[in-house]
């Protein structure tokens, strides 16, 4: 049965872990999923991802899978677990966000969003119908609706009309996926998403208005889209008492080490970004010491374990003075072994954030663990 158990709190914050089952296995929050957008993690094997870094549930996106391979071959393949050859959870964003990202090719109406492609410039459109087709057919465990992502420095009409369009939107997109069924013979939830802008009053109407169509979980939108960040933690604060305790809750898009712990102690179990495997090919690293940029000369006779407290193969395989000659040389095995550390450091930081809470001592551990992890080193 698709279903989010809660099963412990932290007496010191908002913080607590929980169990997201699916058929393609347990999701233990709170958890970083590695995003794959195009049916892939950038430069890292799916065996790495299980064994050496821990990755429970990855990410695609339904803008660009949509656009390549094609709903034609995914469907062929019997969706997207079997296309990439992965056989634990995929959650996919609805292309919301890519489709806010493309301003100056796209324009959104009431049916729906019409947009060119960044590939070849054709035209297509999103409806909230289409699009759960198109999530049914790749196949995701966690689906997405469609929303518009307001941009974080709107203003207050702007936010209200956008609000009210991405809730006429989740009507619609709810109907449909109640008329369709599955593709491949495993069950599929959609999360609703809070959007809002920076408007407390907006964000508790959209989460009052996506409950009614959530069941298992919700996404919370719109946020580290250029509001300063105490504005986004204000926002997780004000909706962590509006969401029920028995429904998973996604913070879309981010962030870095520091975000993450902050997101978890207000409330957040699901976290996802591209910063780990970005950051990563251009040679900076999240460690428990700090953060180290890798083309810094000062590396380059340090033959110290990447990072002594790291988790990963990588961490107790290679020395800083190896990886900083990998990136210097342009070795696409820097990129390989950067963002292979990097995702097995955030995968390492939610599973200590859960030790932690279980203990009882999130709350002053987490203090503490984002100065250490914030510094540069």
């Amino acid at each position: 049965m698709f279903s989010f158990v809660k099963t412990a709190s932290d007496p010191g914050s908002s913080a607590r872990t929980g169990v997201i089952y699916t058929d393609h296995g347990e999701i233990n929050t709170p958890i970083f999923m590695p995003v794959g957008t195009v049916g892939s993690v950038k430069g890292v094997y799916h065996r790495d991802l299980k064994e050496d870094i821990g990755a429970e549930i990855i990410l695609g996106n339904t803008y660009h899978l949509y656009l390549r391979p094609g709903l034609d071959i995914l469907r062929k393949a019997g969706g997207l677990h079997t296309f990439e050859n992965w056989d634990r959870p995929i959650l996919t964003d609805s292309g919301g966000f890519q489709i806010f990202s493309l301003s100056r090719i796209r324009k959104i109406t009431p049916e729906g969003c019409k947009f060119s492609s960044h590939i070849d410039g054709s035209r297509h459109m999103f409806t909230p119908e289409n699009n759960v087709d198109t999530q049914r057919i790749i196949g995701a465990d966690i689906m997405m609706a469609l929303d518009e992502c307001c941009p974080g420095d709107a203003d207050r009409s702007y936010a209200v009309k956008s609000l009210k369009l991405t809730q006429d939107w989740l009507e619609r997109y709810s109907k449909r996926f109640s008329e369709t069924v599955p593709l491949y013979g495993y069950e599929q939830t959609f999360f609703p998403i809070i959007q809002g802008c920076t408007w407390p009053d907006l964000r508790v109407q959209a989460a009052e208005h996506a409950l009614e169509h959530s069941k298992v979980g919700i996404a919370i939108g719109g946020l580290a889209v250029g509001e300063p960040t105490e504005v986004m933690y204000e926002m997780l604060e004000v909706l962590d008492p509006v969401i029920p305790q028995d429904r998973a809750r996604y913070l879309m898009g981010v962030g870095t080490p520091a975000n993450i712990l902050e997101g978890i102690a207000r409330g957040v179990d699901m976290f996802d970004c591209v910063m780990p495997t970005r950051n990563g090919r251009n040679a900076m690293l999240f460690t428990w010491d700090g953060i180290m940029n890798m083309r810094n000369a000062k590396w380059a006779d340090d033959f110290s374990p990447i990072d002594p407290q790291g988790t990963s193969f990588v961490d107790h395989t290679y020395t800083r003075a190896y990886l900083h000659h990998l990136f210097i040389a342009g070795e696409m095995f820097a990129a390989m072994l950067a963002s292979e550390h990097n995702l097995a450091f955030y995968l390492d930081l939610v599973r200590q954030a859960r030790a932690h809470i279980h203990e009882g001592d999130f709350a002053s551990w987490k203090t503490e663990a984002v100065k250490r992890i914030s510094q540069r080193l």
